[in-house]
């Protein structure tokens, strides 16, 4: 590639906390969650030039062909198709992703290529951070790409459609780790049991999750503490289709020096926070010896 290659990390999504308020009469569920995201992601490079073409490579690319998401069902593709749509005469160019993130493991990681791939397509194109087609896009693509756009701690509601302003969270030192098992997101929901229409009595008892619940910008171990009060309503769901993943979130939590384990979006991947990157990268190491064919990263998450 030329010498004006571009790039972007794609930064992997973490819902922090995860409420289901309900399920709407068209089968969607409503959510509540306060997302961050991590500092491990995939990366996406950009050659500009008049045509389109991607290129996946990277230790995850052969589970992404396994699962559909090559050539034109790949997210960045849809993402160009979609910007493409809406942005007359759209420069794009020769991208390659490299793919570093767990395929279909509640951290966002095709919805984040496709925010990298727009974010990069907007760069080329002289688009500014706030044009309207750029989010048009996103939203067209994934519930989750808009949030991952900006890359940007925030509260998601509705169905991830509606975001809050950006949040100043702290930055804690991590370790995500996925027990390598499928958990379709539609199944886990189907195990969460909602009927069309039903709410549920949480959102009647505390009026819906809202910002003004978290006193941001406290110290690490604050935060850990308040969000331990939160919780994420997919857990025992994903667990019914999955049950490594209770294994995963059990390996986190007898972690030395673990503050937090919870799991993220719908699964697999689990997370843990740590009060340093010393502490995380040596858990990492023992969760690692004991299940070697886990996936398994110290990060940082925060803004």
């Amino acid at each position: 590639m030329s010498d004006h290659l571009l790039r972007e990390t794609a930064r992997a999504k973490i819902n922090l906390t995860l409420r289901v308020l309900g399920r709407r009469a068209d089968g969607y569920h409503e959510l509540e969650s306060l997302v961050a995201f991590a500092d491990e992601g995939d990366a996406l490079f950009l050659e500009p030039g008049p045509d389109f073409s991607l290129v996946v490579e990277g230790p995850e690319a052969a589970s992404l062909a396994a699962s559909g998401g090559g050539g034109d069902g790949n997210l960045v593709a849809r993402a160009h198709a979609a910007l493409a749509a809406r942005v007359p005469r759209l420069r794009a160019g020769r991208m390659r992703l490299v793919k570093n993130l767990p395929v279909a493991s509640g951290i966002g990681g095709g919805s984040a290529d496709a925010a990298a791939a727009l974010r990069l397509l907007a760069s080329v194109n002289g688009l500014s951070s706030d044009d309207p087609r750029l989010m048009d896009a996103a939203a067209c693509v994934g519930a989750d790409v808009p949030v991952c756009l900006a890359q940007r701690a925030c509260m998601m509601h509705g169905i991830g459609d509606r975001l809050g302003p950006p949040l100043a969270v702290p930055s804690f030192p991590a370790l995500l780790v996925n027990p390598r098992v499928a958990t379709p997101t539609p199944a886990v929901f189907a195990a969460l049991g909602l009927a069309r229409g039903e709410k549920r009595e949480e959102r009647a008892a505390t009026g819906g999750m809202a910002e003004a619940r978290f006193s941001l910008g406290e110290d690490p171990a604050a935060f850990a503490e308040m969000l331990r009060r939160e919780r994420n309503d997919l857990t025992q769901p994903a667990i019914v289709v999955a049950p490594p993943i209770a294994q995963a979130l059990a390996a986190l939590e007898a972690a030395r020096g673990a503050l937090l384990a919870r799991m993220s979006g719908s699964g697999a991947t689990c997370f843990a926070f740590f009060a340093t990157p010393a502490e995380a990268g040596a858990a990492g190491e023992t969760v690692s010896r004991a299940h070697p064919e886990w996936w398994v990263r110290a990060t940082t998450i925060g803004a």
